[in-house]
């Protein structure tokens, strides 16, 4: 595992061929508990391209000075993640 938050990815890579390409990701917390969004996407063997963008919010336990997954949560389209986002904004604007 990763001694700097900056340095977690969801980025995976098996046989040469990257199957979980991570696009891009913000840190929302640090700390002894982290959580951090990744935008990602799937490599799909069958058509052999990449799959649709999907989301991943995982929550990190820093350990013995090493980042350690204790958690993770996957919005698996852009229709969820816009429900998701939806929820949110009225929750917190009201």
């Amino acid at each position: 595992m990763a001694k700097d938050i900056t340095d977690l990815t969801i980025a995976y890579e098996e046989d040469g061929v990257v199957v979980v390409e991570e696009l891009d990701k913000v840190i929302l917390s640090k700390g002894a508990w982290s959580t951090i969004l990744f935008r990602y996407r799937q490599w799909d063997a069958a058509k052999n391209e990449y799959g649709p963008e999907r989301y991943s919010l995982r929550r990190y336990r820093k350990m013995k000075d090493e980042y350690r997954q204790q958690s993770k949560f996957t919005i698996s389209s852009k229709e969820q993640a816009q429900k998701l986002i939806d929820a949110l904004r009225k929750w917190v604007e009201s």
